[in-house]
């Protein structure tokens, strides 16, 4: 009877630990993003900007001084800017 419940036991521990290994390798292959200002849309910003200091505060669509995180590379193509206000942000 001990040695079935050790055996039960390390199968669940051993599956748990297998768990979290393969979460923390698909965190480690996550594509590299950019901060991307001008297609943020109301509320859903990433971060602060000098009008406010949370994500989620965005007031209106595609604000220039917005940003959200996107995939590199793919910020320009979506019509925004990786400057604040820069060319390409929609004004």
């Amino acid at each position: 009877m001990k040695s079935s419940r050790l055996l039960i036991g390390s199968a669940l521990a051993g599956l748990v630990a297998a768990a979290v290994a393969a979460q923390a390798g698909a965190a480690e292959k996550a594509a590299p993003t950019e901060k991307c200002y001008g297609v943020a849309k109301a509320g859903q910003n990433d971060c602060g900007t000098a009008r406010h200091s949370c994500a989620g505060k965005a007031t209106s669509d595609n604000d220039p001084a917005e940003w959200k995180y996107v995939p590199k590379g793919t910020c320009e193509k979506a019509g925004g800017s990786l400057a604040p206000g820069g060319k390409g942000a929609r004004k």
